[in-house]
């Protein structure tokens, strides 16, 4: 879509998909012997989960266990080249059906934006708050097994390996910088402390100490000692890669927040794959913000007449009905409200194959992490689950704005969406079910799913539904804020913000429009300034589905069937919103 804006959905495209009968045909076709682009895919998905083992643990290939990726300028090229020989291979592969063109146009189009980030110098130089290498020496090992000696002895391998891991990242960060790709200052100082954090300080023994300290292994035998060794070599490598970024990074790094318009381009089409149209993006996201603002003025003047949003709030936060205290009632919360959404949903809006049914929802062990969402193992031995991330002290939490969010991790959000891709082992190639990802596509559809839930009636509470208006409130400033920050765009007459975006601006923007406590807005800001291009992609994304749909709702006219065009949607596999819109299109 270059030169347009995502809602534009009517795009030519080499595979038919029509529109037949009730609404739609599906995309799935009877099991077929391999395609030649089915065997790449195959050995792709190998040679990737090689090259880059924490990423295999997270879509539950074995045989990588206990190492970690090289990150050294190396490394990256080794990987780079390993892009660069696929994308050719896949070009040579004529299609044999309309399935294997559809995986052909996400391969060449996912493939080629990972390298062209790399081709750009940005990937070795990836380093922020939320998302770089330096947060999967963590959390990778959320998703390990660690039942039994065998699990734990495992585990100590890859512990072991951390420091050497973290070494090589660290000289990639530095030759990066050498090359001028480097973070922001502010993104270096605040890895520096995350590191420090989970090393531990002082009386705190930091996150690795204590993840091993309650490993079911004999005290003071040979594993245990070895736990504990490896451990405290870990906290010190992350003590010393600390230091090292600190001296080598900050010296170059840019005091400015802003990437520019060059880098933002490349980052935006990673995340989104496709060309948006930055400045028409930017005002959608400024009428999108105002529209959401006074539908949820409106639903608060429901719930607290004249009190105004603040006031609402109040009245929900002091509901005792709507609080859960202590960790174990919360995710039993999250567990029974996903739990009833599935069994709400299936057979009436939804089929859900049997294995996506099961959904665990999970607290992080540690703070600041946010909520996220891990798929399931190809077996489904591992399910799917939805991590969510608590205050640093904090154990108690209101349920009218995670409600909306349990839709979005679990069913119809991300769950239901990458759990069907998983189970659809007839009709998608393996990097299709397990490696392919766009952020637009995939957050797109669970933001389309938090308001599929209130069309249906699920958000029909006021605190819920004011609970959904208040996360669509955060994904549209978050469209504004992300565009007009990294591009130095001027801010709209009238906001009282002031003529530029800098940090206080965007700072109090964020108080404006996100009802979250001091901290984690902090948190949120520094997010978007360390990872540019990702944050808009909530809304953007959702903009194609809720486009798209009805664009298939006038085609059909009366015999539009909903659930027919989830499923044909679910069937495509994850897409880059250019090659999703040209498939919607035709839906």
């Amino acid at each position: 879509m270059p030169g347009s804006g995502p809602q534009d959905c009517a795009f030519a495209h080499s595979v038919e998909t029509v529109a037949a009968g009730t609404s739609v045909t599906r995309v799935s076709e009877p099991a077929r012997p391999p395609s030649d682009l089915d065997q790449l895919a195959e050995r792709y998905v190998e040679e990737y989960a090689a090259s880059q083992p924490a990423v295999a643990t997270f879509i539950g290939v074995p045989g990588h266990e206990d190492r970690w990726p090289d990150l050294t300028t190396a490394g990256h090229a080794a990987h780079a080249d390993l892009l660069r020989r696929t994308i050719a291979a896949v070009e040579r592969i004529e299609p044999v059906d309309r399935r294997d063109a559809v995986a052909r146009s996400a391969m060449l189009e996912r493939l080629g934006a990972e390298l062209a980030r790399h081709d750009a110098g940005w990937a070795p130089a990836d380093l922020n708050t939320v998302e770089s290498p330096l947060q999967h020496f963590r959390t990778t090992f959320d998703l390990m097994a660690a039942d039994t000696e065998e699990d734990w002895e495992t585990i100590a391998r890859r512990l072991a390996a951390v420091p050497a891991a973290l070494a090589g990242y660290t000289a990639g960060l530095a030759d990066a910088a050498a090359a001028g790709r480097i973070s922001a200052a502010r993104q270096v100082r605040l890895c520096a402390g995350i590191a420090r954090r989970w090393a531990g300080t002082g009386d705190d023994p930091g996150f690795f100490v204590q993840f091993v300290t309650g490993a079911p292994v004999p005290a003071g035998g040979s594993l245990a000692r070895e736990l504990s060794a490896a451990a405290q070599g870990v906290g010190a490598a992350l003590r010393t890669f600390a230091d090292d970024i600190e001296r080598t990074l900050l010296p170059r790094a840019p005091e400015r927040d802003g990437v520019g318009r060059e880098r933002y381009a490349l980052e935006s089409r990673f995340h989104t794959g496709v060309d948006l149209d930055l400045a028409e993006t930017y005002a959608w996201g400024w009428e999108e913000l105002a529209r959401i603002v006074a539908e949820k003025h409106a639903v608060a003047e429901r719930i607290a007449p004249g009190r105004g949003v603040a006031g609402a709030e109040a009245v929900l936060d002091a509901d005792p009905a709507r609080l859960v205290r202590g960790r174990a009632a919360l995710q039993a919360w999250l567990q029974e409200t996903a739990d009833r959404a599935v069994a709400a949903l299936d057979g009436v809006h939804f089929d859900i194959p049997e294995p996506v049914k099961q959904v665990e929802g999970r607290l992080t062990p540690t703070s600041g992490e946010g909520v996220y969402y891990t798929g399931p193992t190809e077996d489904f031995s591992r399910p799917g689950r939805m991590w969510w991330s608590l205050p640093e002290g904090v154990t108690d939490m209101t349920t009218w704005r995670e409600t909306t969010t349990v839709f979005h991790e679990g069913v119809p959000g991300h769950h239901l969406q990458v759990g069907q891709a998983v189970h659809n082992a007839a009709t998608l190639n393996r990097w299709q079910r397990l490696l392919c990802e766009c952020s637009a596509h995939a957050e797109g559809w669970a933001l389309y799913s938090e308001r599929l839930m209130d069309e249906l009636g699920f958000l029909a509470d006021p605190g819920d539904r004011l609970g959904m208006l208040d996360a669509q409130e955060l994904r549209a400033a978050r469209v504004v804020l992300d565009i007009g920050v990294h591009l130095d765009l001027p801010v709209p007459t009238g906001q009282g913000l002031g003529e530029r975006w800098t940090y206080e601006v965007a700072a109090e923007f964020l108080r404006r429009h996100v009802s979250m406590d001091d901290a984690m807005r902090t948190d949120e800001l520094h997010r978007y300034l360390g990872w540019p291009g990702q944050a808009p992609v909530y809304k953007v994304g959702e903009r194609v589905f809720r486009t798209c749909r009805e664009q298939a709702r006038r085609r059909a006219g009366a015999g539009f069937d909903l659930k027919a065009w989830h499923r044909a949607v679910l069937d495509l596999g994850p897409l880059g919103l250019g090659p999703l819109a040209a498939e919607l299109a035709r839906m």
